[in-house]
């Protein structure tokens, strides 16, 4: 496909989504629009367990919004609706019902924040840097950061890092707990499919209903997440892969799922 921003690869039950928007893999319209369809594919692909999303290059991730879009909105009236269909692909990637990993290779700023922590898991390099520096524009994180960054870091850190605009390394984002791991440059890739490879040896099944017990859980109080969990955990045994779990236990070998 010509100007093809974003492209999609598929290694078995792994799909790799990478950002191809030179030179700083900003998040443009086109970019939003074409990760809207790919990630839509992943969702309907039953091939696919776990889905690795990362930057061409060294230099950045995504290096924020495409800023030479912005004076097309400036005093533009309707922009809600431009700016909630931005949350419906982010919100996509978010509660996509497989385990996601972003590899983070170089500057992830703004958008590219927001983007990367719609992940399950942030892999970053050790030369990256992460920020939102929407302040210095006059203007604030407008794709979801205000609401999941605190929900990762707590609120007076993430309030911290809204105001005052300036990155932090990936060493810091790490004890911050907005990144998982920190890797040697060149290694975020090698490092995510080890750990795609593992994850997709496993039950989707098993693996979706983590993910939405965790995912609904922490916006309910304790009881109700737990009785939540308890319905989740009651749906996955009728599934075939519980049975071919525990049969591969008892039997000593290692299960083959089916993801059904």
């Amino acid at each position: 496909m010509k100007n093809q921003l974003v492209k999609l690869e598929k290694n078995e039950h792994i799909a790799i989504v990478t950002i191809d928007n030179p030179p700083l893999n900003v998040l443009s319209s086109q970019v939003t629009n074409q990760l809207r369809g790919i990630f839509d594919e992943i969702a309907h692909d039953n091939e696919i367990i776990v889905v690795i999303l990362t930057g061409t290059g060294s230099r950045a991730f995504m290096a924020g919004a495409d800023i030479k879009e912005f004076p097309q909105s400036i005093g533009k009236k309707g922009m809600k609706d431009t700016i909630l269909e931005q949350h419906a692909v982010f919100n996509q990637i978010d509660f996509l019902p497989k385990p996601t990993i972003a590899v983070l290779n170089g500057l992830t700023f703004g958008g590219g924040c927001e983007l990367a922590i719609t992940c399950d898991i942030r892999i970053a390099e050790e030369h990256v840097q992460i920020g939102l520096p929407e302040i210095k524009l006059g203007i604030f994180p407008g794709g979801g950061g205000t609401q999941r960054l605190p929900r990762i870091v707590g609120e007076a850190k993430a309030k911290e890092l809204m105001f005052v605009g300036d990155p932090i390394t990936a060493h810091e984002a790490e004890k911050l707990g907005l990144v998982n791991h920190v890797v040697g440059t060149g290694e975020g890739m090698k490092v995510a499919l080890t750990m795609a490879k593992k994850i997709s040896g496993y039950s989707l099944q098993a693996l979706s209903r983590i993910k939405k017990a965790v995912d609904e859980g922490t916006n309910m109080e304790f009881q109700a997440g737990v009785e939540r969990e308890a319905e989740l955990f009651a749906e996955v045994f009728l599934t075939e892969d519980v049975k071919e779990g525990v049969l591969a236990f008892i039997e000593k070998r290692k299960p083959i799922f089916a993801h059904k």
